[in-house]
Protein backbone atom coordinates (compact mmCIF):
# COMPACT_ATOMS: atom_id res chain seq x y z
CA UNK A 1 0.00 0.00 0.00
CA UNK A 2 1.40 3.40 -1.01
CA UNK A 3 1.99 6.11 1.55
CA UNK A 4 0.48 9.36 0.28
CA UNK A 5 1.94 11.51 3.07
CA UNK A 6 4.39 13.08 0.56
CA UNK A 7 1.41 14.42 -1.40
CA UNK A 8 -0.10 15.90 1.76
CA UNK A 9 3.24 17.57 2.49
CA UNK A 10 3.40 18.86 -1.09
CA UNK A 11 -0.10 20.35 -0.86
CA UNK A 12 0.69 21.88 2.53
CA UNK A 13 3.91 23.39 1.19
CA UNK A 14 2.21 24.69 -1.95
CA UNK A 15 -0.66 26.24 0.02
CA UNK A 16 1.57 28.05 2.52
CA UNK A 17 3.97 29.19 -0.21
CA UNK A 18 1.16 30.53 -2.39
CA UNK A 19 -0.35 32.53 0.48
CA UNK A 20 3.00 34.00 1.52
CA UNK A 21 3.98 34.82 -2.05
CA UNK A 22 0.67 36.55 -2.72
CA UNK A 23 1.22 38.80 0.30
CA UNK A 24 4.82 39.56 -0.74
CA UNK A 25 4.29 39.76 -4.49
CA UNK A 26 1.20 41.97 -4.56
CA UNK A 27 2.96 45.22 -3.53
CA UNK A 28 6.04 44.28 -5.57
CA UNK A 29 4.03 43.58 -8.73
CA UNK A 30 2.06 46.79 -8.24
CA UNK A 31 5.25 48.83 -7.82
CA UNK A 32 6.84 47.27 -10.92
CA UNK A 33 3.71 47.95 -12.96
CA UNK A 34 3.49 51.59 -11.94
CA UNK A 35 7.07 52.78 -11.57
CA UNK A 36 9.28 54.36 -14.20
CA UNK A 37 12.35 54.14 -11.99
CA UNK A 38 15.71 53.20 -13.48
CA UNK A 39 15.98 50.32 -11.02
CA UNK A 40 12.86 48.63 -12.45
CA UNK A 41 14.82 46.42 -14.92
CA UNK A 42 17.15 45.39 -12.09
CA UNK A 43 14.25 44.40 -9.84
CA UNK A 44 12.57 42.53 -12.70
CA UNK A 45 15.80 40.66 -13.46
CA UNK A 46 16.27 39.68 -9.82
CA UNK A 47 12.66 38.55 -9.55
CA UNK A 48 12.95 36.45 -12.73
CA UNK A 49 16.29 34.82 -11.83
CA UNK A 50 14.72 31.60 -10.46
CA UNK A 51 13.28 30.92 -13.94
CA UNK A 52 16.67 30.74 -15.64
CA UNK A 53 18.92 29.57 -12.80
CA UNK A 54 19.43 25.80 -12.48
CA UNK A 55 17.58 24.59 -9.36
CA UNK A 56 20.84 23.12 -8.05
CA UNK A 57 22.51 26.55 -8.17
CA UNK A 58 19.59 28.28 -6.51
CA UNK A 59 19.26 25.50 -3.94
CA UNK A 60 22.96 25.68 -3.15
CA UNK A 61 22.91 29.41 -2.44
CA UNK A 62 19.74 29.13 -0.37
CA UNK A 63 21.37 26.28 1.56
CA UNK A 64 24.49 28.36 2.18
CA UNK A 65 22.46 31.48 3.00
CA UNK A 66 20.29 29.72 5.58
CA UNK A 67 22.99 27.56 7.18
CA UNK A 68 24.16 28.28 10.72
CA UNK A 69 27.50 29.46 9.32
CA UNK A 70 25.84 32.32 7.45
CA UNK A 71 24.93 35.70 9.04
CA UNK A 72 21.20 35.06 8.52
CA UNK A 73 21.27 31.49 9.79
CA UNK A 74 23.49 32.40 12.74
CA UNK A 75 21.24 35.34 13.70
CA UNK A 76 18.08 33.22 13.59
CA UNK A 77 19.70 30.41 15.57
CA UNK A 78 21.27 32.59 18.26
CA UNK A 79 18.32 34.93 18.80
CA UNK A 80 15.23 32.84 18.04
CA UNK A 81 16.56 29.26 18.05
CA UNK A 82 15.26 28.87 14.50
CA UNK A 83 16.92 26.54 12.01
CA UNK A 84 15.89 26.63 8.37
CA UNK A 85 17.90 23.74 6.98
CA UNK A 86 16.49 20.21 6.59
CA UNK A 87 13.07 21.05 7.96
CA UNK A 88 9.68 22.12 6.63
CA UNK A 89 10.20 25.81 7.44
CA UNK A 90 13.29 25.82 5.26
CA UNK A 91 11.27 24.29 2.43
CA UNK A 92 8.78 27.16 2.67
CA UNK A 93 11.55 29.76 2.42
CA UNK A 94 13.18 27.97 -0.51
CA UNK A 95 9.84 27.52 -2.28
CA UNK A 96 9.00 31.21 -1.89
CA UNK A 97 12.27 32.16 -3.55
CA UNK A 98 11.94 29.56 -6.31
CA UNK A 99 8.29 30.25 -7.16
CA UNK A 100 8.27 34.04 -6.79
CA UNK A 101 8.39 34.89 -10.54
CA UNK A 102 5.33 32.74 -11.15
CA UNK A 103 3.34 34.96 -8.79
CA UNK A 104 4.91 38.34 -9.58
CA UNK A 105 4.93 38.26 -13.37
CA UNK A 106 1.22 37.45 -14.00
CA UNK A 107 0.17 40.03 -11.40
CA UNK A 108 2.47 42.65 -12.92
CA UNK A 109 1.13 41.94 -16.42
CA UNK A 110 -2.42 42.19 -15.11
CA UNK A 111 -1.77 45.54 -13.43
CA UNK A 112 -0.05 46.88 -16.55
CA UNK A 113 -3.07 45.97 -18.67
CA UNK A 114 -5.43 48.12 -16.58
CA UNK A 115 -6.88 51.29 -18.03
CA UNK A 116 -4.96 54.17 -16.49
CA UNK A 117 -8.04 56.37 -16.54
CA UNK A 118 -9.79 53.95 -14.23
CA UNK A 119 -6.99 54.18 -11.68
CA UNK A 120 -6.76 57.95 -11.96
CA UNK A 121 -10.52 58.24 -11.45
CA UNK A 122 -10.15 56.32 -8.20
CA UNK A 123 -7.42 58.67 -7.01
CA UNK A 124 -9.45 61.73 -8.00
CA UNK A 125 -12.36 60.32 -5.98
CA UNK A 126 -10.09 60.45 -2.95
CA UNK A 127 -9.32 56.74 -2.71
CA UNK A 128 -5.92 55.77 -1.35
CA UNK A 129 -3.51 53.58 -3.25
CA UNK A 130 -4.31 50.57 -1.07
CA UNK A 131 -8.05 51.00 -1.58
CA UNK A 132 -7.48 51.43 -5.32
CA UNK A 133 -5.51 48.20 -5.48
CA UNK A 134 -8.12 46.12 -3.64
CA UNK A 135 -11.32 47.81 -4.83
CA UNK A 136 -10.38 48.69 -8.42
CA UNK A 137 -7.25 46.90 -9.63
CA UNK A 138 -7.63 43.36 -8.29
CA UNK A 139 -11.32 42.91 -9.30
CA UNK A 140 -10.34 43.84 -12.86
CA UNK A 141 -7.44 41.43 -13.23
CA UNK A 142 -9.17 38.22 -12.13
CA UNK A 143 -7.67 36.07 -14.94
CA UNK A 144 -4.14 37.23 -14.07
CA UNK A 145 -4.84 36.73 -10.36
CA UNK A 146 -6.13 33.21 -10.91
CA UNK A 147 -3.23 32.36 -13.21
CA UNK A 148 -0.67 33.63 -10.70
CA UNK A 149 -2.25 31.72 -7.82
CA UNK A 150 -2.77 28.40 -9.57
CA UNK A 151 0.53 28.35 -11.46
CA UNK A 152 2.43 29.21 -8.27
CA UNK A 153 0.62 26.42 -6.43
CA UNK A 154 1.30 23.89 -9.20
CA UNK A 155 4.91 24.95 -9.62
CA UNK A 156 5.55 24.52 -5.91
CA UNK A 157 4.06 21.03 -5.94
CA UNK A 158 6.41 20.06 -8.76
CA UNK A 159 9.61 21.41 -7.20
CA UNK A 160 12.46 18.95 -6.83
CA UNK A 161 16.03 20.22 -6.99
CA UNK A 162 15.67 23.15 -4.61
CA UNK A 163 13.59 21.31 -2.01
CA UNK A 164 15.91 18.29 -2.08
CA UNK A 165 19.00 20.42 -1.46
CA UNK A 166 17.45 22.56 1.27
CA UNK A 167 15.18 20.01 2.92
CA UNK A 168 16.75 16.66 2.15
CA UNK A 169 14.63 13.53 2.29
CA UNK A 170 13.17 13.34 5.80
CA UNK A 171 9.92 11.31 6.05
CA UNK A 172 6.90 13.28 7.30
CA UNK A 173 9.00 16.47 7.34
CA UNK A 174 10.62 17.29 3.98
CA UNK A 175 9.89 14.24 1.83
CA UNK A 176 7.47 15.81 -0.64
CA UNK A 177 6.00 13.98 -3.65
CA UNK A 178 8.74 14.89 -6.14
CA UNK A 179 11.45 13.74 -3.73
CA UNK A 180 9.52 10.55 -3.00
CA UNK A 181 9.41 9.75 -6.74
CA UNK A 182 13.16 10.27 -6.99
CA UNK A 183 13.70 7.91 -4.05
CA UNK A 184 11.46 5.27 -5.63
CA UNK A 185 13.39 5.38 -8.88
CA UNK A 186 16.68 5.12 -6.97
CA UNK A 187 15.43 2.02 -5.16
CA UNK A 188 13.96 0.66 -8.44
CA UNK A 189 10.42 0.72 -7.05
CA UNK A 190 9.02 1.56 -10.47
CA UNK A 191 5.48 0.49 -9.63
CA UNK A 192 5.10 3.10 -6.91
CA UNK A 193 6.97 5.63 -9.03
CA UNK A 194 4.42 5.11 -11.81
CA UNK A 195 1.53 5.72 -9.42
CA UNK A 196 3.05 8.87 -7.92
CA UNK A 197 4.10 10.21 -11.32
CA UNK A 198 0.67 9.56 -12.81
CA UNK A 199 -0.95 11.46 -9.95
CA UNK A 200 1.43 14.38 -10.55
CA UNK A 201 0.59 14.39 -14.27
CA UNK A 202 -3.15 14.40 -13.53
CA UNK A 203 -2.80 17.21 -10.98
CA UNK A 204 -0.73 19.31 -13.39
CA UNK A 205 -3.17 18.75 -16.24
CA UNK A 206 -6.20 19.67 -14.12
CA UNK A 207 -4.47 22.83 -12.88
CA UNK A 208 -3.60 24.00 -16.39
CA UNK A 209 -7.05 23.07 -17.69
CA UNK A 210 -8.72 25.18 -15.00
CA UNK A 211 -6.54 28.16 -15.88
CA UNK A 212 -7.28 27.93 -19.61
CA UNK A 213 -11.00 27.30 -19.09
CA UNK A 214 -11.35 30.31 -16.82
CA UNK A 215 -9.32 32.60 -19.08
CA UNK A 216 -11.24 31.52 -22.18
CA UNK A 217 -14.53 32.05 -20.39
CA UNK A 218 -13.52 35.56 -19.35
CA UNK A 219 -12.49 36.30 -22.94
CA UNK A 220 -15.95 35.53 -24.25
CA UNK A 221 -17.88 37.50 -21.63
Amino acid sequence: MNDFTPFLLSFKLATITTIILFIISLPLAWYLSQTKSKIKPILEAITALPIVLPPSVLGFYILVGLSQNSPIGSFLKDNFNIELIFNFSGLVVASCVYSMPFMVQPLQSGFESLNRNMLEASYIAGKSQIVTIFRVALPNIKPALLTATIITFAHTIGEFGVVLMVGGNIPNETKVASVAIYEMVETMDYGSAHIYSAIMVIISFIVLLLVYLFNNRKRFY
